[in-house]
């Protein structure tokens, strides 16, 4: 009692801001946790991406499949993922977060057996519907209970944590591409898509022992329980009540309100009326918040990395490199280039910062794809090897994989997950996924009919064009979100001047943090 005595009143005059010391708290190790779990599931996605770059070629000389089969056996399983982000926010709602992260574990587990026991085309292409959904759940609820359990110290860095296990999924998916190469043809390809089962199993059942999000617990009127993860989670028993407090009132329910059960109304459990609100007559912060959250996921697929990521082999061969051993080693350079520069974005956002982060991200993207497409375009109408160009095709697909990874990759995932209000987030979120789900189907099932149209220098400069655009898109309409509690973001979206605040609102705290440092120093 005494120690609940000491903690501030509940006040609209306090905000995490508020508490804010020169000296940084000790962070919360069990929302470190519980991030990593979560995020986990992610990796589902990764291997799948990463070891359908090397199946396919083994796929497509034992089933005797044409390149516009290989397309749509690649791609589908994004586009089937549309099923499963949809469905999630409105399953995360009801049953809470954490038992929709097993489920998503049990439906892939399901589809990675069905694909490493397929006899033929169409029985594969069940497997990948069903993994299809498995994947849509994964990637919307993983980032969505992340932000939702981390403080706002270390939110960026831990709701990065989705990105870092994609990548680490793609690198594992490249391994086993190789490990798996020299088996017999009928074999090889079945055991590296089937082999993708067993994390599955795993992530479902460390899943069991991880907390309900502390938000979805308000939102069922289970304050008791919410406090409890909260005082688990947070850096400080301040904080804990302050989180609390906030998130009390985005849900309606009154601050000075201390039982540990209260009663809600169906349409704050179970998020009824969400989608009106969100795309029937959305107020304008809440439009601003839509296109921002849907046009990052846009735009990070629709600039072409799921192109590069699982056609990387055909990529190589057009530069030069003709050893499916030579271009599957290739890959794995790359899926190794793209992991280390997503944990070298997980520790920077948080000191860096989301804008500085993206914008540098997307420029050094769109160098990487004018290099990229100038090299194979020579390559491709020259008539010898130039060893040159081979050269410059190699170090740009790593340079861009790199500076997709340290911005692009992670922020979107992370800014995606911050933005929406609490009532609004989990299907707000799911609209967001199903956007990135739906561009990277397109993608995919059209790269290599793209690159014979236009040329696969072509389709590259096209990328090259669009990665500008978004430049664009997020310097005018993005701002930064780094630090602000989740419930501060709709005061950050509704002023239409957030540049020149965020301007001010740096200014003030350099000024209120010297001039603590020159209280403490007299």
């Amino acid at each position: 009692m005494a120690a609940a005595a000491s903690l501030p009143p509940p006040s609209h005059s306090h905000t995490l801001q508020d508490f804010d010391p020169v000296k940084k708290p000790k962070r919360s190790k069990f929302a470190f946790a519980c991030a990593i779990l979560a995020s986990m599931t992610s990796i589902l996605l990764g291997y799948d991406i990463g070891v359908m770059s090397g199946a396919i070629i083994y796929i497509q000389k034992d089933l005797k499949l044409s390149d516009v089969q290989i397309e749509i056996l690649a791609g589908i399983l994004s586009v089937y993922s549309l099923i499963g982000s949809f469905a999630a926010g409105r399953t995360s709602d009801r049953i809470g977060r954490r038992y929709t992260i097993v489920l998503a574990g049990a439906i892939f587990f399901a589809g990675a057996i069905l694909m490493g026991f397929a006899t033929n085309y169409s029985f594969l292409m069940f497997g990948r519907f069903v993994a299809g959904i498995g994947v849509g759940y994964a990637l919307m609820i993983a980032p969505v209970y992340t932000a939702e359990v981390s403080p706002a110290s270390t939110r960026g860095f831990l709701t990065s944590f989705p990105e870092v296990f994609i990548n680490a999924g793609i690198l594992l998916g490249y391994v086993s591409n190789y490990a798996f190469s020299k088996l017999p043809l009928y074999l090889g390809w079945r055991m590296m898509l089937g082999v993708g089962a067993i994390p599955s199993v795993f992530l479902a059942l460390g899943v069991l022992a991880m907390p309900e999000s502390p938000r979805w617990l308000v939102m069922q009127g289970r304050l008791g329980e919410a406090r409890k993860v909260l005082d688990r989670t947070s850096d400080s028993k301040e904080e804990a009540e302050l989180r609390l407090c906030e998130i009390k009132s985005a849900a309606g329910i009154p601050e000075n309100c201390t039982d540990d059960v209260v009663q809600v109304s169906a349409r704050s459990s179970h998020g009824d009326g969400v989608w009106q609100e969100l795309l029937i007559r959305p107020t304008p912060t809440i439009r601003h918040i839509v296109i921002a959250g849907v046009g990052i996921h846009f735009f990070q697929q629709i600039t072409g990395i799921d192109a590069v990521v699982l056609y990387s082999p055909r990529i190589f061969e057009k530069a030069g490199i003709t050893s499916p051993d030579q271009q599957l080693l290739a890959t794995v350079a790359v899926g190794f280039i793209k992991t280390m520069f997503i944990l070298v974005a997980t520790f920077m956002l948080d000191r860096v910062g989301r804008r500085p982060l993206l914008l540098s991200s997307v420029a050094g993207m769109v160098a990487s794809l004018f290099a990229l497409a100038t090299g194979l375009t020579i390559i491709d109408h020259s008539d010898h090897k130039l060893t040159w160009a081979v050269v410059l095709c190699i170090l740009t697909v790593l340079s861009f994989v790199a500076t997709f990874s340290i911005g692009l990759g992670p922020i979107t995932w992370v800014y995606s997950s911050e933005i929406f209000p609490l009532r609004l987030r989990a299907q707000g979120t799911s609209i967001g996924v199903a956007v990135n789900r739906l561009l990277s189907g397109v993608i995919s099932m059209t790269f290599l009919s793209l690159s014979k149209a236009m040329t696969i220098g072509g389709a590259f400069y096209l990328f090259a064009g669009i990665a500008t655009v978004a430049w664009v898109f997020f310097y005018t309409l993005l701002p930064e979100t780094q630090g602000k509690t989740l419930e501060e973001m709709q005061v950050l979206f509704g002023n239409l001047n957030w540049k020149r605040e965020a301007k001010k609102m740096e200014m003030k705290n350099r000024a209120d943090t010297t001039e603590v440092q020159l209280a403490g120093s007299n």
